[in-house]
């Protein structure tokens, strides 16, 4: 399954923020699976059009802290908003932006970034019911528990799994993060947490691992807290990308199994993205093509209900790396 709500917006331009995040990563993939001989004609068995679950206070607040969630509906909301997503830089210029070219104004990108949270929670409990789901949105690893970071406000895979381990719906859970840059919010988030275990594959140098490790008062970055499993991957080192994550699953293999696995399924480790910050990666559409297919095969051998978040992918291509998988996954599922 599917979730695409075609009223729900990827871009940021109408806020003014200049960030590379294209429509075409998600209405270029819909139309290319819309268009396929079998997939086409079978649409209603996959497509979800809309996104119906709902995010509360109290569910955010099972993740972040209490004076940043107060934060975020208070007058403050709009400076939270230009730190998470980097809109002025070190010496007090904007970066990135540009608020004359906005046509809305910023605070309202926040309602946008609950339907994101709400979508991710409805594609969890999809892959429960079905076994696969695929949501058009999400993977904000980077949000961490009193701020939001890297493009990310909240962390909506933190705050879907502690709601349905709330519920009772779910014990266990898996994070298996394959977005070009570390999964350094949910790592930080459920760091000692048996209940969740998480695995990032990424960058080994760039952000966020190029900030300082350690404040002026000796405190950790939240950032270096260490994934249950990381994989760090040098520029030039593509070529071994699949057999590092080949070992890195058999590792998972060996912790608790999971009543359900998020994979943060990031296309920005595509040679043709345009985001600056993961330029250190650069995977062809054959080499992501078989990272997809080997994680889709490793959890379905094992029957773990599976939940994908679309996480970074920038500029007009992405849409490439997508597609390829959800073709041969949705096929796969429609048997």
């Amino acid at each position: 399954m599917i979730i695409y709500d075609q009223e729900e917006k990827m871009t940021f331009y109408e806020f003014g923020i200049e960030i590379p995040v294209s429509d075409s990563r998600v209405s270029k993939t819909f139309e290319k699976l819309r268009s396929h001989t079998i997939l086409g004609e079978r649409i209603g068995d996959w497509h979800i059009n809309k996104v119906e679950e709902k995010i509360s206070r109290t569910d955010l607040l099972r993740v972040h802290s209490k004076g940043f969630v107060k934060t975020l509906y208070s007058d403050q909301l709009e400076a939270e908003i230009i730190r998470a997503y980097e809109l002025i830089d070190s010496k007090g210029r904007f970066h990135r932006y540009d608020p004359a070219k906005a046509s809305m104004p910023l605070t309202d990108l926040y309602e946008r970034i609950l339907k994101k949270v709400s979508g991710t929670l409805q594609c969890c409990r999809v892959a429960l019911k079905n076994g696969f789901c695929f949501y058009f949105g999400g993977g904000m690893h980077h949000a961490q528990k009193d701020y939001g970071n890297g493009f990310c406000l909240l962390n909506d895979i933190a705050i879907a799994i502690r709601k349905l381990q709330a519920e009772k719906v779910i014990k266990q859970a898996w994070i298996i993060d394959v977005d070009a840059h570390k999964g350094d919010g949910t790592a930080a988030l459920t760091e000692g947490d048996d209940s969740v275990t998480t695995l990032s594959i990424h960058m080994a140098k760039g952000w966020p691992l190029d900030e300082e490790k350690y404040d002026s008062g000796g405190k950790l970055n939240p950032s270096f807290i260490p994934s249950d499993i990381d994989i760090p991957i040098d520029a030039g080192e593509e070529h071994l990308y699949v057999t590092r994550l080949k070992e890195g699953l058999r590792m998972l293999d060996s912790q608790p199994t999971a009543d359900l696995a998020v994979v943060v399924a990031g296309a920005d480790p595509y040679e043709k993205d345009e985001l600056p910050s993961a330029k250190l990666l650069q995977l062809s559409l054959e080499q992501l093509q078989e990272r997809d297919l080997l994680i889709y095969d490793f959890l379905q051998n094992k029957s773990i209900p599976t939940a994908y978040l679309m996480a970074g992918g920038y500029g007009e291509s992405a849409w490439e790396v997508y597609t390829q998988f959800l073709e041969w996954a949705l096929l796969d599922n429609l048997e």
